[in-house]
């Protein structure tokens, strides 16, 4: 039982802010690239805060966040599974090929 005019749904827990992770693209054309994560309570402050931290000398042109738990990953150890070849089918890969002779431009 809480005493008299205390607040009963009070914790003293800190309030966690969702983890953000964060991705610039250095100039028109490139790719964005992850460059860190942070913690903030929304979207917008997450912009704001990656702006912040990760742009301090101009060097972006455009800038996402994206919480962390909506990302989806592979796992490393599992790799070969993944991103292997299936069994016979090298040739999909252009490193088996050779360039035709006479051709130019390729």
């Amino acid at each position: 039982m809480s005493a008299p005019g205390s607040d009963s749904t009070r914790t003293d827990a800190p309030e966690v802010w969702p983890l953000w992770e964060v991705f610039v693209r250095a100039s028109r054309g490139l790719s964005h690239v992850h460059v860190g994560s942070l913690h903030a309570p929304d979207a917008e402050m997450a912009l704001r805060n990656g702006r912040d931290l990760y742009t301090r000398r101009g060097e972006g042109v455009s800038i996402w966040v994206v919480p962390s738990e909506a990302i989806t990953t592979s796992d490393p150890a599992h790799k070969g599974a993944l991103f292997e070849s299936a069994a016979g089918k090298n040739y999909r890969h252009a490193k088996y090929y050779t360039a035709s002779e006479g051709v130019p431009h390729l």
